[in-house]
């Protein structure tokens, strides 16, 4: 009878184990699903990026006439107007106030047939998590700078 009451004794020590490993562990897991999410913005927000450089050099490439018939010359502002316009109707995802993409398509008012034209965008994407990150003694960056570039030839 005696190891009965032993047994119950024991048991009844280890109530709240699963309680603290799950307390320890926590945090850890927290950690793994926030960098998860981080990253996957990260990743998202190059798609865009890429996605807008696309839409900016075709647009900047494609002969738009006016009703002459005259091709309408293309400034390097329509461009950045398309690409901010990609950008804030795909959501590019910001976690903090910024300034958004810079885009840069040079020389887009005096390109002809057959040259090219190179529409680059970058983009300062903020981390999330880095601010807690830092907490624990790291110097991880706060920020990563995105580009992306496409190359279209004049049709």
């Amino acid at each position: 009878m005696k190891s009965n009451s032993n047994r119950i004794l024991f048991t009844k020590k280890e109530d709240g184990g699963a309680l603290v490993e799950f307390a320890i562990l926590l945090p850890i897991l927290l950690l793994i699903l926030g960098g998860i999410i981080d990253f996957g913005a990260l990743y998202y927000n190059k798609q865009v990026l890429t996605n807008a450089s696309r839409e900016g050099a075709r647009m900047g490439i494609v002969r738009q006439l006016d009703g002459d018939g005259n091709k309408i010359i293309v400034q390097e502002s329509d461009i950045q107007e398309t690409v901010g316009a990609y950008c804030d109707d795909h959501y590019l995802l910001r976690f903090a106030e910024d300034a958004g993409p810079i885009v840069s398509a040079p020389g887009v008012s005096t390109i002809s047939y057959p040259s090219t034209l190179t529409v680059t965008v970058t983009y300062t994407h903020t981390f999330l998590l880095s601010p807690l990150l830092n907490l624990f003694g790291g110097e991880f960056g706060q920020t990563i700078n995105l580009s992306a570039e496409t190359v279209m030839r004049m049709e």
